[in-house]
């Protein structure tokens, strides 16, 4: 059996097409460099986005202006208590003039896919997006079929409200590669978007700067990003003390271990480089890491448990030597 072939290596048109994706985001998301940057390292990563914050922020603007940036295809899915399975993978539907059943394929075939509010449907309806996270395809009946390619989900909910809401299983959680907030905007962006906008949508002036073969490729290269032996046992050290924390009921998996390790090569891509340093794995402990802990005390509030888990990898990062 013959060996897969090499990733490509990291090239300067490579690391133009990346510089040209976080602008096109930068010129409508105003102001947030390090959450442009997550979602960027997110796609490059394969993997997914769980955006946490209050209403009005821009979340479902970064999504648009994501999926504009890249000529994909985008679908948003706007996630209610009445929301069911079929209803974001499809469905299939006989069709009696053919004497045949037809696929109606759902929302989530596309290759940026909003969940907005999440939380706000039940457990059923959001495990149907388990499998899709993870393996890019989803089962209908009898058959399997493949989502388009790159594939990207990005999730929001809001922290701060909880009637009606569903809290995601750790399993649900455990899907996305990061976890991030957009905050308020500084004083004097916000100033300039009042003065601009005038209603207008920011997204539909967005151009295509990437094609998806482009991404795909980009995704490739990732792998191909080295990852000094000192730095994957720092990388252990705080995945393991992360299992061993008193006030942390279930530390970091397997999965969560090799998330962050990809996203890691992700972000030294980024920013340009073909190898990964010690910035690249610190920088993205909290956003990786924190959503996938257990604490070992319960938390009656999302956006107290939330804070403790921050500070708890904060913490343990802090302590933990860095290789020179």
């Amino acid at each position: 059996m013959s060996a897969a072939p090499a990733p490509a290596p990291l090239s300067q048109t490579d690391i133009g097409a990346v510089r040209r994706l976080e602008d096109a985001i930068a010129g409508v998301i105003r102001g947030k460099p390090e959450a442009i940057r997550a979602a960027v390292v997110t796609l490059l990563s394969r993997g997914h986005l769980l955006i946490e914050d209050i209403p009005g922020v821009g979340k479902t603007t970064l999504a648009r202006t994501l999926a504009a940036a890249l000529g994909g295809t985008f679908r948003r899915i706007q996630f209610t208590s009445d929301l069911l399975p079929s209803d974001i993978v499809g469905v299939s539907i006989y069709d009696q003039n053919g004497k045949v059943f037809e696929l109606k394929r759902g929302p989530i075939f596309a290759n940026v896919v909003l969940a907005d509010e999440i939380n706000r449907t039940t457990p059923r309806t959001q495990s149907a997006l388990l499998e899709a996270m993870s393996e890019g395809q989803v089962s209908i009946d009898d058959a399997t079929h493949e989502l388009p390619r790159p594939f990207m989900v990005i999730a929001t909910q809001n922290p701060s409200e909880h009637y009606g809401t569903y809290p995601l299983p750790e399993s649900q959680m455990d899907r996305f590669l990061l976890r991030v907030s957009l905050g308020y905007p500084q004083k004097s962006i916000e100033r300039e978007l009042l003065r601009e906008r005038h209603g207008a949508d920011p997204v539909a002036s967005v151009q295509p700067v990437v094609d998806l073969a482009a991404v795909t490729k980009l995704q490739d290269s990732v792998e191909s990003i080295r990852v000094d032996d000192a730095l994957l046992d720092y990388a252990m050290h705080i995945v393991e003390e992360t299992r061993r924390h008193p006030a942390i009921g279930v530390g970091i998996s397997t999965r969560g271990a090799l998330a962050w390790y990809r996203a890691a090569q992700a972000a030294a891509l980024a920013a340009g480089r073909d190898f990964a340093i010690p910035d690249d794995i610190k920088s993205l402990a909290v956003p990786c890491l924190a959503h996938r802990l257990v604490l070992a005390q319960a938390h009656d509030s999302l956006g107290r448990a939330r804070t403790d888990s921050e500070r708890l990898i904060t913490e343990i990062v802090g302590r933990v030597a860095v290789p020179t």
